[in-house]
């Protein structure tokens, strides 16, 4: 029987790897290192894809030189972006730039979509996808809009805001799948595991 695989998170989102740890799966964090700033693309759900594309192999070249590598692994690779208003919204520059952000998307809606890449070590095989979410913004007064870039949690997150954070009163609705939004679709996650011939059950922590 084959060992199960070491599962390892190419991301430094504490909100991904508590998404997995909720569903029972063991992360190991491995940062890729790619500059986000320097990829470029022509719409956000493409970026998604890119850039999560981009730390899976990132990870996945480090693990292959490394002695220390486990035996079988699976690398994902993420990367989230808003499509808004017809922009490409990643992180914020600043809290200047934030505070702009929130007045224009006040009352407003948007599309978070989420890159995955998974990494089957050493195989190589890969299964890739974006998930792509509807999410719908409060009509935020502008002293609620300063209070939350005070408290720099927007700062770090794609369209700056937080779904399970101190954002999420923030967010009237979505249509689609809420982990998407938080960072990692766990649907779309068992079904690129799906693709690589894995249940997802086999990734549960023993009891």
């Amino acid at each position: 029987m084959a060992a199960r695989p070491t599962f390892i998170l190419a991301s430094a989102s504490p909100a991904r790897r508590t998404l997995l740890d909720a569903a029972g799966i063991d992360a190991e964090v491995i940062v890729s290192g790619v500059d986000e700033d320097a990829v470029e693309a022509t719409t956000a759900e493409a970026l998604s894809g890119v850039l999560a594309r981009m730390k899976a192999h990132a990870v996945e070249q480090r693990l292959r030189h490394s002695a220390a590598a486990p035996e079988r692994a699976l690398v994902l690779g993420c990367d989230s972006v808003l499509a808004f208003d017809g922009q490409i919204l990643g992180k914020p520059d600043d809290a200047e730039d934030a505070i702009k952000r929130w007045q224009a998307m006040r009352g407003r809606s948007g599309v978070l979509h989420t890159g995955h890449c998974l990494v089957e070590l050493p195989s190589g095989r890969i299964a890739e996808e974006v998930g792509s979410t509807v999410v719908h913004f409060a009509d935020l007064s502008d002293a609620e809009i300063e209070a939350y870039v005070a408290t720099g949690e927007p700062l770090w997150v794609a369209g700056s805001f937080t779904i399970d954070g101190l954002g999420g009163p923030f967010v009237e609705r979505i249509e689609g799948d809420h982990s998407n939004v938080v960072g990692l679709s766990l649907p779309l996650l068992r079904r690129l595991l799906a693709t690589l011939d894995i249940p997802i059950t086999e990734l549960w922590r023993e009891r």
